[in-house]
Parts: C-alpha cells; sequence; structure tokens
C-alpha cells in the first residue's frame, strides 16, 4: 500500500490556503508517491476519517506502515518539506481518545 492522503473531493481547488492542496503540494514536492483517497465534503459524513484520525477535519496521511497522521495542514507542510514524514509522525488519536 502506497501513502494515502486522505482529503477533500474539491481536488480542482489549488488555492495557496486550502488545506488539502496545501498539503498535497508538498508531498508532490518532496518527491513522495502517494494515493488521493477523497472524502465527502460535509463533515456529518466523514466518518471514515473519524475512524482513522479521531476527528472530522481533512487532510489525513495514512503511511505505508498503517500509521495515521494528523496535525495542522500547515504544519503538515513543514513535516514533509523539512523530509521528516516518514520519521515517527505522531499518531492520531484514536476515536475513544479524541473524545
Amino acid at each position: 500500500m502506497a501513502v494515502q492522503l486522505y482529503r477533500c473531493g474539491a481536488t480542482w481547488v489549488k488555492l495557496s490556503g486550502h488545506p488539502c492542496w496545501r498539503v498535497q503540494k508538498a508531498l508532490d514536492e518532496a518527491g513522495i508517491d502517494y494515493e488521493i483517497v477523497k472524502g465527502p465534503g460535509r463533515r456529518s459524513r466523514r466518518d471514515e476519517i473519524v475512524r482513522l484520525s479521531g476527528q472530522r477535519s481533512y487532510p489525513v496521511i495514512v503511511l505505508e506502515d498503517g500509521t495515521v497522521y494528523r496535525e495542522q495542514s500547515k504544519d503538515m507542510a513543514a513535516r514533509i518539506a523539512a523530509g521528516k514524514l516518514l520519521d515517527q509522525p505522531p499518531s492520531a488519536p484514536t476515536p475513544s481518545e479524541a473524545s
């Protein structure tokens, strides 16, 4: 399994302030192969994101070993740009821990 980027379905949005695009662009610039997993726009329908990360916000990255990574998009992009994505990123809380 490749790295997966869970993001909103608005893949056409390429604005620097858009959280999903910010992280996607950082992955592109770092040369990291990834698969886009488009999710629902409505927060109430993001059950898969909650299952993975314990919250309903995009973007979320799932690494090849199954580690789930979620922070604010600017922090995610900075970590990727620094070449530290695969260096034991903090795991997202499980849904029971997020409550």
